[in-house]
């Protein structure tokens, strides 16, 4: 081998590098710490200075981490720091931003009406917060926050989830796919709830054989604080840390199990934190069992009795329900319920089948009902929207046996929308100029409103097609990623972007896949919709999004089926279906479609309220007469379907519903659109858009909801509390004792007489006077305890309705026995039924039906 030349070169031994963890924290320098401040409450959620300042930072990060300040201030480079500490117009930003929260949270330090515990399984306040899936969460978020914006004293419990909601993907085909991303608590507004030695508040909630232990966390908003609990750590079994991954996540034991933490759990973590609320606000039944804890309470500590104690929850507690079929309103199998709920009778001193009443009608039902229990327990009771109120009374009705539908005590606050959330930033610049600078602390002057029609068309008109090109432009990004994700064909891609056009009539559709819902109505003659979709004159395009339940086999199906027809050549960029359904998609649609179409099948719907943050943006709204529309139609602000029934047959009722839809498509909707004046502009187009937040958007600000909740609820609950707990519960002692007093002697009340002329033997006439007399044995009762009314009902269709109820006087005693006289004077002609019934009175019952007891004298 020559001299200088390498033969060969082995390899050499490399070890294995070990690896050390370094945490790099994210070192926010002292000038910037209004920042954190900012981003730790969720006021900045609907403050458009903070939502500025936060994406001025870097609008880059911003995105990516889907507007959340807290990981985007962990995400921000150490020297993109130090510049924003040299920029001038940066910290003059903050600063402003900081003190506008600062003196907004001052204004609020003192607040003044009854303390309000507001419970809910979910609450919709910002995507960032994966603590809701839908309707019922955005309605109590915007709750929240109107209640911190209108200094309403309240505080909020729910559950805080590992997991929340699932992340809608679809593939290829069109189906969906659930996934659920673990929520980092860091990453989150929440913090821990402390009490007032400084130590982390937790409860303990018993489950069979054990205790269920939940860490207690609050979560800022505005100036309400929402206290969350939270199962998933160390000191629980695997199954009970699974109770808090999933919102309505497990079978239906995890669900018990969630509720009992929610109900049960919530009142402990209020009573931990020095809570003493004037009213519980119970959001749907799954909370309902704060009333029975609320009870267990003052059983312990007041050495009530369960009568006794049950007056004063039920004075302090309003249920509100959300559900129009009974089919939807939790209940428990009984073996499951006893299973878990078994221990529970003994601390309310009563037998096993008396707690059990508390959620039935009748004892051999197998179910245990939680809104059962949750009316039970309840003086106040509503629906969600005017025609809401009355169906629920049609699916309580049998917690009232003796009273007719319409007689019920069960009202209806419409639900509404929260403004400062949901109005588009150029609109809320346009109202500020017309309709004042304090706007919207004025919404409620509803007069204020009308100072739309002072602005110009032109202006109107420039807005909305700002709002549409933003969204299109949105869509666009947000639609192509995910195909591109999915691996879908690229030049199909490129065809639907192309197609897709900001001055084309857009319609949205978005919402729960739920099959009730009908999304497939607008697909029932699809020759008619290519018809529409492609006028080359008069074009329509259409976008989809919601989400099915995981286990709705219907909805997801519905859900392919669009994507399937959205691919199809004729309406390729025509329909569009964008995935993954979330605050922030809702948001730019609700602002920049044109209509938002509504399709359920009546009355299914109980309110709906994203219609409602349509409307707030100049979005007409087209929908079946149901829910919060039924209130907000008007003529020229929109469309409606027709709310009579015309087919008993649901498939011949959605074939006439979709032609019905296609005609108005054709001859109102487009026309309205497409006819321009010689300026280019809609104006009766824009003359609808100005009717709509005249008349219509005023109406659906939970502004309003929360005030009608004060003076139909709260308040008047607040005075009857009062009353039932002064003097060392007097009140609530007497009632109790006698109920039980009416209870035990009323089987045994007798009618020995009745004067009256038979209506079936002999006619009435109008303006004559008939005396009716009644003698009733009360057996020891005395007559200003028992009421005595006639009855008179009419049928109409079918279906008897109540004419008038009128009470008879106590015209003398002798004995046990009373006689009670009315006087029957007809004023109208007709065919009527009636009868008599008898009823406990008191004049501290807030209405009859909080004691139940009627007697029909036949």
């Amino acid at each position: 081998m020559e001299k200088g030349k390498v033969r060969f070169i082995k390899n050499p031994v490399i070890e294995e590098p070990v690896w050390k963890r370094i945490i790099v924290e994210s070192n926010l320098p002292e000038s910037l710490t209004p920042l954190k401040n900012l981003s730790r409450n969720l006021w900045w959620v609907w403050n458009s200075e903070a939502r500025e300042l936060f994406q001025y930072i870097d609008a880059e990060i911003w995105e990516e981490c889907e507007h959340n300040p807290i990981v985007l201030l962990d995400r921000v480079s150490y020297n993109r720091y130090k510049e924003l500490e040299n920029d001038g117009h940066f910290l003059s930003k903050m600063h402003a931003a900081s003190e506008l929260f600062n003196n907004y949270l001052n204004d609020r330090k003192t607040l003044e009406g009854p303390e309000i515990a507001y419970f809910s399984m979910e609450y919709g306040l910002h995507d960032s917060l994966k603590i809701f899936s839908g309707g019922l969460g955005i309605l109590a978020g915007d709750y929240l926050k109107e209640a911190s914006d209108s200094k309403v004293n309240l505080v909020a419990v729910g559950l805080l989830y590992r997991y929340g909601y699932f992340k809608q993907t679809l593939n290829l085909h069109g189906e969906q796919m659930a996934n659920y991303d673990a929520q980092q608590f860091s990453k989150i507004p929440v913090e821990p709830a402390l009490d007032a030695d400084g130590n982390w508040v937790s409860v303990e909630v018993s489950y069979p054989g054990r205790n269920l232990i939940a860490r207690v966390w609050q979560t800022n908003v505005g100036s309400v604080k929402l206290y969350l609990l939270d199962a998933d750590h160390h000191e629980n079994n695997e199954a009970d840390r699974f109770v808090t991954h999933h919102l309505y996540g497990g079978d239906n034991e995890n669900r018990l199990k969630q509720e009992m933490l929610l109900g049960l759990g919530g009142i402990k973590a209020l009573n931990r934190l020095g809570y003493k609320s004037d009213v519980y606000h119970c959001n749907e039944g799954h909370a309902a069992f704060i009333g029975i804890e609320r009870i267990s309470d003052l059983i312990e500590t007041e050495k009530l009795t369960f009568a006794e104690a049950k007056e004063v929850v039920s004075a302090s507690t309003v249920f509100t329900t959300h559900t129009p079929v009974p089919a939807g309103h939790d209940s428990f199998h009984n073996d499951l319920f006893r299973y878990y709920m078994g221990f529970f009778s003994d601390k309310l001193g009563l037998a096993w089948e008396e707690f059990e009443m508390l959620g039935k009608t009748r004892m051999e039902e197998d179910h245990f009902n939680m809104s059962y229990l949750a009316s039970n327990l309840s003086h106040g009771i509503n629906g969600v929207s005017m025609l809401h109120g009355d169906v629920s009374k049609e699916v309580l009705k049998d917690l009232y046996k003796g009273y007719m539908e319409e007689e019920l005590e069960i009202g209806y606050v419409t639900n509404g929308v929260h403004y400062p959330t949901w109005a588009a930033q150029e609109w809320k610049e346009i109202h500020k100029k017309y309709f004042g600078e304090e706007f919207p602390a004025t919404q409620l002057n509803f007069e204020v409103w009308k100072n739309i029609y002072n602005v110009p068309d032109a202006e109107i008109w420039e807005l909305r097609k700002k709002l549409r090109q933003k969204m299109i432009n949105y869509i666009k990004q947000r639609f192509s990623d995910n195909w591109i994700k999915r691996s879908e064909n690229p030049k199909l891609i490129t065809e639907v972007m192309g197609k897709l056009n900001p001055n084309t009539l857009t319609i949205g559709f978005a919402r729960r896949f739920a099959t009730y819902k009908r999304a497939h109505l607008l697909f029932r003659n699809l020759d008619n919709l290519s018809k529409i979709v492609n006028n080359p004159e008069r074009p329509v395009q259409f976008i989809f999004a919601g989400k099915a339940h995981p286990a709705d086999k219907a909805g997801q199906d519905l859900i392919k089926h669009i994507v399937e027809v959205s691919k199809m050549p004729e309406f390729r960029g025509k329909i569009l279906f964008v995935q993954n359904y979330d605050m922030n998609l809702a948001k730019m649609l609700l602002q920049g479609v044109d209509i938002w179409m509504n399709t359920p099948t009546r009355p299914l719907e109980a309110s709906g309220t994203s219609g409602e943050k349509g409307v707030m943006n100049g979005t007409l709204h087209f929908s079946v007469l149901d829910g919060w529309w039924v209130e907000g139609y008007q003529k020229d602000a929109g469309w409606a379907l027709p709310a009579e029934r015309t087919y008993d047959v649901q498939d011949f009722q959605d074939e006439l519903d979709a032609e019905t839809i296609y005609d108005i498509l054709e001859q109102e909707v487009v026309p309205a659109y497409y006819t321009r004046n010689s300026q280019d502009i809609p104006e009766k187009w824009v003359g609808f858009v100005k009717n709509t937040l005249a008349n219509v958007a005023p109406n659906f600000t939970t502004g309003r909801m929360i005030k009608d909740y004060q003076d139909r609820y709260y308040n008047p609950q607040f005075d009857q509390a009062k009353k039932v707990k002064a003097d060392s519960f007097k009140l609530a002692k007497e009632l109790a004792e006698w109920k039980a007093k009416v209870a035990a002697k009323w089987d045994e009340i007798e009618v020995k007489k009745i004067e009256i002329i038979d209506g079936i033997t002999q006619k009435m006439l109008m303006g004559e006077k008939y005396p009716v007399r009644v003698w009733v044995d009360l057996k020891g009762l005395n007559a200003k305890e028992i009421g005595l009314e006639v009855v008179i009902t009419e049928n109409e269709d079918g279906k008897d309705r109540i004419v008038a109820a009128v009470e008879f006087e106590s015209e003398k005693c002798e004995g046990t026995v009373c006689c009670y006289k009315h006087i029957i004077k007809p004023d109208h002609p007709g065919s009527f039924a009636y009868s008599f019934r008898l009823f406990p009175k008191h004049e501290a019952l807030p209405h009859r039906q909080d004691f139940k007891y009627v007697k029909w004298i036949n």
